[in-house]
């Protein structure tokens, strides 16, 4: 798994983007297909090393063995 570090800046660039048009009322913010491209990819990039990241503590801190987990929803009423 790759530890080096991940070039944020798409990222900051468009929540700046979007914090200046909500400042100034705008409706919208256009992208050109390059800032979009960076920002789907550095979102990628992002995401797989939060997975990955995720994955590892996961296995790390199962000491092997597998629990059941019992999830239960609205109690004993009807389920619609």
């Amino acid at each position: 798994m790759s530890t080096e570090p991940i070039n944020t800046f798409p990222i900051q660039n468009f929540i700046k983007q979007v914090q200046s048009a909500e400042n100034s009322k705008a409706r919208e913010i256009k992208l050109d297909i390059t800032q979009a491209k960076n920002l789907a990819f550095t979102l990628g990039i992002v995401l797989a090393r939060l997975n990955g990241d995720l994955e590892k503590f996961v296995k790390e801190n199962s000491n092997g063995s597998l629990e059941d987990i019992t999830i239960q929803i609205g109690g004993d009423s009807d389920w619609n």
